[in-house]
């Protein structure tokens, strides 16, 4: 008889142990509070328009990656893929755009445009990206292997440098105060975001491994639901998990929120960390690490927020992501803003009804 997995929780991760544990050949059930699959991997339709505050880029696009073997697997890949033309672009208040390309002599003359004395910092920027454009460093960072960035970072002098850097610090080495300020904000406009990450995207983009799922994250969360099931998985919506039933320091299974209870040899848990711990296990098994991890930070203030907006206009020829710079910068909830990100989905023709367009704008 097949040994049975219970997985709390129907979000990327739960999906994904759902189905690689029927591959292996293991009997699994999903329980998931909510009406629908994906967790945090989401979105919405209102009036025609599709709001998806979840993906902003899709890696693993490029055949003979193990990160395009996984979503294969997974049944996320094949599908319906829109190639993007630019990392993201940067506006300042008086007119002025930076685009930043993938395509890197499109790139190359954009800069030089702008500002025509940082041709040395230009030709630095397109040489560090072709310097990471090496198949070894792409598998090592997707692998999410730290022994293995290791090796490779400190294997290619060429790379070496740029690990330790961050964008603000690589901005300030332009002469050009716009292309200054551009630069510290392309990696969702976080100046103290690593470097190497946006040269990681950039070669991403310029390669194909990344490009814009068709649809967005319902349509994305779907497909793997569909072969979770086609592989004979279950899936239970709108089934809360109470509790972890434990015995002998094991978990054995679940309680639900209507009183039932459901064993398996194994549990899985892809539900909030903090409320796996804390309420399903009664906080019974936690150490000074654990502890840590779930204690509320003093220096930081929770605070997020996103606006969708539908709009009468067709956004098909603007770049798929925006920063806008603001003339002075704004304090909401003690956080300081010197810009606005936006994302603008005219790249993909379902997101909006035929000639409006579908913008995003995230604090």
């Amino acid at each position: 008889m097949a040994r049975s997995i219970i997985i709390i929780g129907a979000g990327m991760g739960g999906m994904a142990a759902g189905i690689y544990g029927q591959m292996n050949g293991y009997e699994t059930q999903i329980f998931e509070m909510h009406i629908k699959p994906g967790g945090q991997c989401t979105s919405w339709m209102r009036k025609g328009y599709t709001f998806d505050p979840c993906i902003h880029h899709f890696f693993g696009c490029k055949p003979g990656s193990s990160v395009n073997q996984m979503w294969h697997e997974l049944g996320a890949l094949p599908r319906e893929l829109v190639n993007i033309e630019e990392c993201t672009a940067v506006a300042s208040p008086d007119g002025k755009m930076f685009v930043d390309y993938y395509d890197l002599e499109k790139l190359k003359n954009t800069l030089l445009k702008l500002s025509p004395t940082d041709s040395k910092m230009i030709e630095q920027y397109i040489g560090a990206i072709k310097a990471f454009a090496n198949d070894k460093i792409e598998d090592a960072i997707n692998s999410g292997s730290l022994w293995k960035m290791i090796l490779i970072f400190f294997s290619k002098p060429s790379i070496r440098k740029w690990i330790k850097m961050n964008m603000r610090t690589f901005a300030g080495r332009f002469s050009d105060l716009f292309l200054r300020k551009a630069f510290a904000q392309l990696i969702y406009s976080n100046p103290d975001g690593p470097l190497f990450f946006h040269f990681m995207r950039h070669v991403g983009g310029m390669n194909g491994d990344i490009k814009w799922p068709v649809g967005g994250a319902s349509e994305f969360t779907k497909s793997i639901e569909r072969r979770y099931v086609a592989l004979g998985g279950k899936a239970h919506y709108r089934s809360r998990v109470e509790k972890i039933l434990v015995e002998n320091d094991k978990a054995v299974g679940i309680k639900l929120a209507d009183g039932s209870e459901h064993r398996a040899d194994i549990i899985i848990s892809n539900a909030d960390g903090r409320k796996t711990i804390f309420n399903m296990l009664d906080g019974k098994y936690i150490n000074k690490t654990v502890r840590g991890y779930c204690a509320p930070r003093s220096d930081e203030t929770p605070f997020a927020v996103n606006v969708c907006l539908g709009i009468y206009r067709d956004l098909s020829g603007e770049p798929s992501s925006l920063v806008l710079l603001l003339d002075q910068p704004v304090t909401i909830a003690n956080h300081r803003y010197e810009s606005i990100e936006a994302q603008l989905y005219g790249f993909d023709r379902t997101m909006a009804p035929k000639g409006k367009g579908l913008l995003e704008t995230a604090l």
